[in-house]
């Protein structure tokens, strides 16, 4: 099957004029008006459009975009397939990255339900719903591991922690792609940013990164090593500098790494006009350099500056670039055109979708994302016949909750959290007190005098998340603060639900609240939940898939960070204080961090087996460690257990935990589950500044439990062959 795909790819390369080759590698944005389109249809029919992204700027999270038009797809199509000389369908593209008509939670929430099965399931209805709109190729997943939550971006990708960010890369793309990505309801993925763009300094979209070889390898790879395990059919590269290279003109990590050391076969895709950019990089002064540089680095496609179309074929002509390079770039471009089956059925077709199924499945991964921070004294759930007291600026907002790059969903088929609680109060003897603004005090107070509890609708708009929407101060506003402090001056029992895109930092909200849910921006489904959550309708079981500091000024503040010099490791507790001098430097909550309703016990990890040998774990054989888990609350609930390991003394400094394991399980209250881990040569061992992967041997420590400082630990030992 593949030496036939690889004939017919050749077959069609033997027949196009160096013009057409260099059509396949151009992506230009859909158009606005029809003076666009019939220029876009005179393009296509020259032959000099390889794909079209159904979106006006490089900002698409965040600005208005067109909906999306079947019809005129499809006619641009039949210019393609029946007008120009050699029939190639366009690939159309576009940002579907947490849902389209229904909209999923933002993926750094999904990443924290620790549910890869679940999102796998939901990607695969976002995937039919796009693909019945005309959309083919999704620029999803976005796979960069970040520490700053400032960056805008941190919305769209795993969290802070690279084998968390390898499930859910996996997750995503199977749910995109299936197990045929020529089937009409999947669409073709695109793992980015490719590489290291969520360390940008300082948080800073777009600005550069300082990243070693072995921070590469062991922190950013990973979740790109497994999105091309998976058959990711395309990537893009990163808009980034790495040590002061552009990733765009580095062909170290677009050919030597990605194509040389993971075997990726599909076609990268710049960012948007990223290669006019090395010009502002400074490695590049004209556009034809710029051009020369990326295709010679292994950027396949130019998306949207058309350097590659005003300048390859003088490139290849005057013998600056060999056309060997883009005959390759062309087959890149072909295999993953013949596997969507695009030249057997290029059209859309509308077979509909099941959008109730959809809106479910939003609600269930929405209620396996948010988290529950805080509950002292049992505040929640609330019982039905409450009386809420609702305030906060997120109370009816109905926009953010679906987050930043929703380019599909409807803001008016989105509920709004008082809408949500009202709901569900619903034949019962509660009731929610609101009015609709609370800017003065009196307002306030009004309202919180008539509630048995106060529930603060509080977060942070879509506006301030996503692409260039960074910022330097990830805390509440003021406003919010104070109305804080003003309900828990009541009296009564304070409740905040946080709607947000980033982990924000609470410490100087906190102490004002008796509960704390994170509710995220959920999607679709976001009030719902929240609003089920607060009445005991559902039970919490979301986990942190990032830190949250206490205060800007921590970050960045991370989990899987290696020792330091001397014992004041604040995130593990270790003299906290002596990291700074004014606030000590520990997590407000740390990574892998998720309250229930009910409560759960851990047993002490048993191993039957605590010493192998490094030629036994080669060989196959794996440490198996046991615990058991038991519910001993009063609620049916899910728990996550999470193993992490520590490699004591290496030949490099390791970090001092680093996940390597969960598994969700759900409890009926009183029961209690065995539950086995293995851990094996995978897993213990570590890349080095070459990329080659190791197993030392000497100490490990083996931690199972519901976060990162889990206490339960174990000691295993390696010893030599």
């Amino acid at each position: 099957m593949q030496n036939a795909l690889e004939l017919r790819i050749n077959e069609l390369l033997s027949q196009m004029t160096l013009g057409e080759k260099v059509g396949q590698l151009v992506q230009i944005s859909a158009p606005r008006d029809e003076a666009g389109k019939e220029r876009l249809k005179s393009r296509i029919r020259n032959g000099n459009v390889g794909s079209v992204i159904l979106a006006f700027s490089a900002t698409a999270g965040n600005d208005a975009q067109q909906d999306t038009q079947v019809e005129v797809y499809n006619e641009l199509q039949r210019v393609a397939v029946e007008e120009s000389r050699m029939g190639i369908p366009v690939l159309f593209g576009r940002d579907v990255i947490h849902g389209h008509r229904t909209v999923m939670p933002i993926p750094l929430a999904s990443a924290g339900s620790f549910n890869p099965e679940l999102v796998e399931k939901c990607y695969a209805a976002v995937a039919c719903e796009a693909a019945n709109d005309g959309v083919q190729w999704a620029f999803s997943p976005m796979v960069d591991v970040c520490h700053d939550p400032r960056w805008g971006r941190i919305i769209e990708g795993p969290g802070e922690d690279p084998y968390l960010a390898s499930a859910m890369s996996r997750a995503i793309i199977r749910g995109f792609q299936g197990e045929d990505y020529s089937e009409k309801d999947r669409l073709a993925a695109c793992v980015k940013h490719y590489l290291g763009y969520g360390a940008s300094e300082g948080g800073r979209d777009y600005h550069r990164t300082e990243l070693s070889d072995s921070t590469i390898y062991n922190l950013i790879l990973p979740p790109f090593r497994a999105a091309v395990d998976a058959g990711v059919a395309t990537v893009m590269s990163s808009f980034n500098d790495i040590n002061g290279q552009p990733v765009t003109s580095s062909k170290k990590y677009l050919t030597d790494i990605l194509r040389g050391y993971l075997n990726f076969r599909g076609f990268v895709v710049s960012d948007w006009a990223a290669l006019a950019n090395l010009r502002r990089q400074g490695v590049a002064e004209t556009e034809a350099q710029c051009a020369a540089m990326a295709l010679k680095a292994g950027v396949d496609m130019d998306m949207v500056d058309d350097y590659y179309s005003n300048h390859l074929q003088a490139l290849v002509r005057s013998g600056e670039v060999p056309e060997a390079l883009v005959d390759n770039a062309v087959r890149n471009v072909l295999r993953v055109k013949l596997s969507k089956g695009l030249f057997e059925d290029p059209y859309i077709h509308k077979n509909g979708y099941d959008r109730a199924a959809h809106l479910r499945m939003a609600y269930e991964l929405a209620a396996e994302s948010m988290i529950l921070l805080k509950n002292d004294d049992h505040t929640l759930p609330l019982a039905k016949h409450t009386k809420i007291a609702l305030a906060g600026p997120f109370k009816q907002e109905r926009r953010a909750l679906l987050g930043s790059w929703v380019l599909d969903g409807k803001e008016e088929e989105t509920p709004h959290f008082r809408e949500a609680l009202e709901n569900a109060l619903q034949g019962s003897e509660g009731a929610v007190i609101c009015n609709g603004e609370d800017i003065t005090e009196d307002a306030a107070e009004k309202v919180f005098a008539k509630g048995d509890v106060i529930v603060l609708a509080f977060g942070e708009s879509h506006l301030v998340s996503g692409e260039r929407h960074s910022l330097a101060d990830i805390e509440l506003t003021e406003h919010q603060i104070s109305l804080a402090r003003r309900a828990h001056n009541t009296g009564k029992p304070v409740i905040g639900v946080i709607f947000c895109g980033r982990p924000l930092a609470l410490q100087a909200v906190e102490p004002y609240l008796d509960a704390i849910l994170c509710a995220w921006h959920c999607g679709s489904a976001t009030a719902p939940v929240a609003a089920d959550i607060l009445l005991g309708n559902l039970v919490p079981n979301g986990k942190a898939p990032v830190t949250f500091v206490k205060t800007t000024g921590h970050i960045p503040l991370y989990y899987n960070a290696t020792p330091s010099a001397l014992a004041n490791n604040g995130y593990y507790d270790q003299n906290p204080e002596d990291c700074y001098l004014d606030i000590p430097a520990s997590p407000m909550y740390p990574f892998g961090y998720g309250l229930s309703y009910t409560d759960f016990t851990c047993s002490p990890i048993r191993c039957e087996q605590s010493t192998l040998t490094l030629e036994e774990l080669k060989a196959g054989e794996k440490f198996t460690l046991t615990v058991d888990l038991q519910n001993t609350g009063l609620y049916d609930g899910r728990e996550t257990l999470q193993l992490y390991i520590r490699d004591k003394v290496a030949s490099v400094m390791r970090p001092m935990r680093e996940l390597k394991a969960f598994q969700k399980v759900s409890l009926a209250a009183g029961e209690r589950r065995e539950l086995s881990f293995t851990v094996g040569y995978e897993q213990l061992g570590f890349y080095r500044e070459d990329g080659e992967y190791v197993v030392e041997p000497g100490g490990f420590d083996i931690y199972i439990g519901a976060h990162c400082l889990t206490r339960n630990q174990i000691a295993i030992q390696i010893k030599p062959c």
